[in-house]
């Protein structure tokens, strides 16, 4: 399958398959005789399993433990759940620290609507 067409049965772009290639990640791919990359169904399915990985939050590198431990005959799936698993407890700790974050500022633009007359003239700003 030519670049075009394997880019979008796998959801991506021709230039992401030719990054994920020259990075090793869809290794051994083909050439026909005029030169045109050959993408076999098996490129195509790693390369939508990377989307789908990169969707979830997960690095390139991360993806590519994974597709190690596929590589090697062994069904990743217990791995992918230890990811994902560690994928949403930082997303749950992010969202903690955002919410915290949006406390703050909500408190000090309250804080700053009151006026000029509060600040103190020896500080920057005293809503901060």
């Amino acid at each position: 399958m030519r670049i075009s067409e394997a880019a979008a049965a796998a959801g991506t772009t021709a230039k992401t398959l030719r990054f994920y290639e020259d990075i090793g990640l869809l290794p051994g791919i083909g050439r026909t005789p005029s030169g045109y990359r050959d993408y076999p169904d098996e490129a195509i399915q790693r390369a939508a399993f990377i989307r789908r990985s990169r969707t979830a939050g997960l690095s390139l590198e991360q993806a590519r433990a994974l597709l190690a431990v596929h590589d090697a005959g062994t069904r990743p799936c217990s791995h992918v759940r230890d990811r994902l698993a560690g994928q949403l407890q930082a997303v749950d700790a992010r969202i903690a620290e955002l919410q915290a974050l949006r406390n703050t500022l909500a408190d000090q633009l309250q804080a700053a609507e009151t006026g000029p007359e509060g600040c103190d003239p020896g500080l920057v700003c005293s809503y901060l």
